[in-house]
């Protein structure tokens, strides 16, 4: 077994705790840590968790790419969903955006309070 592994993956926003919230509720985890521009959330049973940090100076990604050399997108999240319809418009319930372009069949790209893309998608 390697001696490192990963912990968390971090996402910048306006405010840490907000974003935080969302995906709280979107994905069901529990807040491991926090504090004041921080926040660290994870699954309840354990495994990789999701950091938010605040970013005064963020400035939301663009997805598809448009003008190179332009803020654009750098990672997004796939979550894996039974029911992608339903999750979707839990989703938008939660405070996502559905975006305009929609590239596949079994995906549908999002967008999180803070703009960033993520995808559900259904095992097909």
């Amino acid at each position: 077994m390697s001696p490192t592994r990963l912990s968390t993956v971090v996402l910048d926003a306006h405010d840490a705790h907000e974003l935080a919230g969302f995906y709280l509720r979107l994905l069901g985890y529990v807040v491991r840590a926090e504090e004041p521009d921080w926040v660290l959330i994870g699954p309840p049973d354990g495994g990789t968790g999701l950091s938010f940090q605040t970013e005064p100076e963020y400035v939301p990604p663009v997805w598809p790419t448009r003008n190179p050399g332009e803020q654009q997108m750098m990672l997004h999240l796939d979550i894996e969903v039974d029911d992608l319809e339903g999750e979707v418009e839990r989703a938008v319930g939660l405070g996502a955006v559905l975006h305009d372009h929609q590239p596949q069949d079994d995906v549908r790209v999002l967008l999180d309070p803070s703009g960033h893309p993520f995808c559900l998608w259904r095992q097909t």
